[in-house]
C-alpha cells in the first residue's frame, strides 16, 4: 500500500475513529489525545499491516488500546478543589533559586530532590534509575558550581570548597 493510499483511507476512517473513542473516553480532550495518538501509531507503523482488507480493524485495535491506555492513566490522577499552594521565594532565598536554575538539569534535580524535598541518596538513585555513586558525583559538581555562582553574585572568594 502505498503511503498516499494509506493516508486517504486513514482520513476516511476519520468520523468513525471518533466515534469509537467518543464511546470509550468521556472527556472531549482525551477523545482527541487517543485519536491522535492512535492515527500517529497507526502512520507509524503503517509497513506492519500485513492485509491492506483489514486496515480499518487494525486502525481500531490501535485506537481502542491507547484509549484503554489513557483511561489507565486517568486513574492514577488525583482530582483536588484546589492547588498546592506554591512555595514562597523570599528575598533572602532568591539568589539560590536563580542559582539553581543556572546548573545543568542533570545537576539540578537530585539537589532538589535530596535538599528541597527531602529524599535520601538511595532513593534518589531509585527515582532517577541512575547508581547511587552518580547521583552523589552529581550532587558534589552541583554544590561545587552553586559555591561558584553565589559567590560571583555576591563578589566574595571562597578557598573552603
Amino acid at each position: 500500500m502505498t503511503d498516499d493510499l494509506f493516508l486517504e483511507q486513514l482520513s476516511e476512517m476519520r468520523e468513525m475513529i471518533y466515534r469509537v473513542s467518543s464511546a470509550q473516553l468521556e472527556r472531549a480532550c482525551d477523545r482527541d489525545d487517543a485519536v491522535q495518538e492512535a492515527m500517529f501509531k497507526a502512520w507509524h507503523n503503517r509497513h506492519k499491516l500485513r492485509d491492506e482488507r483489514y486496515m480499518k480493524t487494525w486502525v481500531t485495535r490501535i485506537l481502542i488500546n491507547e484509549c484503554h491506555n489513557i483511561h489507565r492513566r486517568r486513574h492514577r490522577e488525583v482530582i483536588t478543589d484546589s492547588l498546592p499552594e506554591s512555595p514562597v521565594i523570599s528575598e533572602n532565598n532568591l539568589g539560590l533559586y536563580e542559582a539553581l536554575h543556572k546548573l545543568d538539569r542533570k545537576l539540578r534535580i537530585p539537589v532538589i530532590l535530596h535538599y528541597i524535598e527531602g529524599y535520601s541518596t538511595q532513593e534518589i538513585s531509585k527515582i532517577l534509575k541512575l547508581p547511587k555513586g552518580t547521583v552523589l558525583w552529581r550532587m558534589s559538581k552541583a554544590r561545587k558550581e552553586l559555591a561558584q555562582l553565589l559567590d560571583t553574585e555576591t563578589g566574595e572568594q571562597r578557598d573552603d570548597i
